[in-house]
């Protein structure tokens, strides 16, 4: 069993205060700005320059915020759907390996 899979004395979601810090918003609005990123047109055409996937990207920065909320179920189905496109792409070639 991993720490984060069960609640402790600290609290297990992001509005539960940790050592008094409260990141909620913060984190929010930082996934918000990265999403409006992976949505302009300028970074989706030079990350598909690069093989990556805007789209892609989009679902897992979902699954991260879902997971950051407390949400884990979510947030597995998501991961793992992008997971699984990854690994489809790259096993028919439509993503170039990393250098």
């Amino acid at each position: 069993m991993h720490d984060d899979d069960h609640d402790d004395e600290r609290g297990s979601e992001l509005g539960s205060p940790l050592g008094g810090i409260d990141p909620t918003r913060e984190l929010g609005e930082l996934l918000g700005e990265l999403g409006s990123m992976l949505k302009n047109p300028d970074v989706t055409e030079a990350l598909s320059k690069r093989g990556v996937n805007a789209s892609l990207a989009l679902v897992a920065l979902e699954g991260l915020g879902a997971y950051l909320v407390g949400d884990k179920a979510q947030a597995a189905d998501d991961l793992r759907t992008v997971a699984e496109e990854i690994e489809a792409r790259l096993q028919f070639g439509l993503t170039p390996p990393e250098a």
